[in-house]
């Protein structure tokens, strides 16, 4: 079983069902066969764009050889989609842990899985040996602060809090100031999740940027945007929200394997050329992974796991 398999059984399973009733006693691909297959990307929400441009490269290849069948024709699907999503098929080195502290800003709307993110990564960075320090600026929602302080306990990480509606950007400083003192590897500092006002959310993030480097003059090293993958369409309204308000360098999407809609991964990346860091394949500690192209890309479109 492959390290993504369990996030994608849902999308799978509608694929396979969209795709495979057309396929049903033929050995080619033809206009049906290629309807039945728009339908099915876009139902795995890839998005209209991506999904054209999907389809327009796999009628290319698809015609040299009008003899194709299911299994071909995945195996074309996945070739395609590594290279809308990159050419290099090396796991994601997520860390430059050669830059101390290494700081993380982490942001997105609020229900996508931010806290519950920043908690496994801690634990994840824990369990390599790292020394992490957490910072809870998202401080006016008091459920963040406090799930974040039982997750930093559980990864054994420190945690740099204050009251609830303090300033965000003082949060920040006393967290990236503390992780200098106490010798830190990497600080993840989470950040309020509101897209009413954008320019309001502008002016935080900048103001957390310019106090983080005060102390740590070339940080933050990272923002994380953490997207909700079931959100589906909404995720990419939210990546291009994020986008304008900051300057988003990777991506976490969460809440895979409750949803049919995996493709939405590749639409993100292939519409904003953002990177994805880490995928959200369960609610267990250790369902937060590494980003593996070549893993997800298996992992996204098999047949033999629909059953």
């Amino acid at each position: 079983m492959g390290i993504f398999d369990k996030g994608f059984k849902k999308t799978n399973l509608n694929f396979f069902q969209k795709l495979g009733r057309t396929f049903t006693g033929k050995s080619k691909v033809d206009d049906d066969v290629l309807d039945a297959l728009e339908e099915a990307l876009l139902s795995s929400d890839m998005g209209v764009d991506t999904t054209l441009k999907l389809l327009d490269n796999i009628q290319d290849t698809v015609e040299k050889d009008k003899y194709v069948g299911m299994e071909e024709l995945v195996a074309i699907i996945r070739d395609e989609i590594a290279k809308l999503i990159g050419e290099d098929d090396a796991p994601v080195v997520p860390f430059d842990f050669s830059k101390k502290p290494y700081v993380i800003l982490v942001v997105g709307v609020n229900g996508v899985g931010k806290t519950t993110t920043i908690g496994k990564l801690a634990h994840m960075l824990r369990a390599q040996g790292k020394k992490v320090v957490i910072g809870a600026a998202d401080t006016f929602r008091a459920a963040a602060v406090d799930q974040l302080d039982i997750w930093a306990q559980r990864a054994g990480a420190d945690i740099v809090k204050q009251s609830m509606g303090s300033d965000p950007a003082s949060v920040a400083f006393d967290t990236v100031k503390s992780a200098v003192a106490k010798g830190a590897d990497v600080v993840l500092i989470d950040t309020a999740g509101r897209l009413h006002n954008r320019a309001d959310l502008m002016n935080e993030l900048t103001k957390i940027r310019n106090v983080i480097r005060r102390v740590v003059p070339d940080g933050p090293h990272e923002v994380l945007l953490v997207l909700d993958g079931s959100t589906g369409q909404n995720a990419f309204v939210q990546a291009k929200e994020f986008s304008r308000a900051t300057d988003v360098t990777a991506l976490a999407v969460t809440k895979l394997d409750g949803s049919a809609k995996g493709g939405v991964v590749v639409g993100i990346v292939d519409s904003f050329k953002f990177p994805v860091k880490f995928l959200g394949i369960g609610e267990g500690v250790e369902d937060l992974k590494v980003f593996d192209k070549k893993a997800f890309v298996e992992a996204l479109f098999k047949p033999e796991d629909i059953s």
